[in-house]
């Protein structure tokens, strides 16, 4: 499902369309414009996309855009992964898939890594950009992190192969799981990461391990916001949570959410239009 609409009625349409679709995304064909793209599963139902769609056109006083629903042709995603993940260093670590027959660099910590159908192959501006904010935090020693939408395992796996510490890996996605296992696993460090099935911070295994004095949260700008309050909630004083997984533009209104739970800003990681932000819970908290 695509549409090209103008700026500043970006959000509305995709908000219409986000319920149609298992994924969204945002380019910006020309200046003052957006390309919005979504991927479902089957085929929206044409007349009730065009009713939300005429709604949120209303309500912002503008046309309809034009919109364009096409099917996806059969591809290997998996196999084309592959050949466009080479090895790459981020700060001290160095992302590799299977297919590396290298050896690792001196002073580097190997993150053996295939995302198959879970996201983060570091590759991504908001996931480096995360492996970037537990790299500049390797001076201080973390003893209970939680990996909250831990997706391919990358981030767990790294802080258990940095600090050797056991982490709990969390995410909605029971493929996700799967494969944060398995890649944990690869890595060595299967017995160190518990990744387990949540929805958020809900159910009984997160609250029993908080308070968590390392949380890396690599998701989306709404469910961040959504989320903030239970971060700091699950969140020790004096402990760090790392917020990625949103553009520059969103970024001050995922910090307003979590300053509003009570964090405090620590650092900002700019990388290409993404943005990951490092926030503190107050010792008097």
């Amino acid at each position: 499902v695509s549409m090209t609409v103008p700026a500043v009625d970006a959000d509305a349409f995709e908000a219409a369309v986000e319920p149609f679709c298992a994924a969204l995304s945002r380019t910006e064909p020309k200046a003052g414009f957006w390309r919005i793209e979504g991927l479902s599963a089957t085929e929206p139902d044409p007349a009730l996309l065009a009713v939300t769609l005429e709604l949120a056109a209303s309500a912002k006083g503008v046309a309809v855009p034009d919109v364009r629903t096409d099917a996806v042709p059969p591809r290997d995603w998996l196999a084309d992964n592959l050949a466009e993940f080479p090895p790459i260093g981020i700060g001290r670590f160095f992302v590799h898939g299977s297919h590396f027959e290298g050896r690792l660099p001196p002073s580097r910590i190997g993150l053996w890594v295939d995302p198959a159908i879970a996201f983060g192959s570091g590759r991504h501006a908001s996931t480096s950009g995360c492996l970037q904010a537990i790299d500049q935090l390797s001076r201080r020693r973390f003893e209970r992190p939680l990996d909250m939408g831990c997706g391919s395992g990358i981030l767990a796996i790294a802080i258990a192969k940095l600090w050797k510490v056991p982490v709990m890996a969390a995410d909605i996605d029971a493929a996700s799981v799967g494969v944060t296992r398995t890649n944990a696993r690869l890595n060595g460090v299967g017995n160190r990461v518990r990744a387990i099935l949540a929805d958020g911070y809900a159910g009984p295994v997160i609250r029993g391990g908080r308070p968590f004095d390392l949380i890396v949260c690599n998701i989306l700008a709404r469910p961040l916001k959504r989320m903030a309050v239970h971060l700091s909630a699950h969140l020790a004083p004096g402990g760090v949570g790392v917020l990625s997984g949103f553009l520059t533009r969103d970024a001050n209104d995922v910090l307003a959410a979590h300053r509003a739970a009570g964090l405090r800003l620590r650092r900002r990681i700019t990388i290409d239009e993404w943005q990951t932000l490092i926030v503190t819970r107050p010792e008097e908290f």
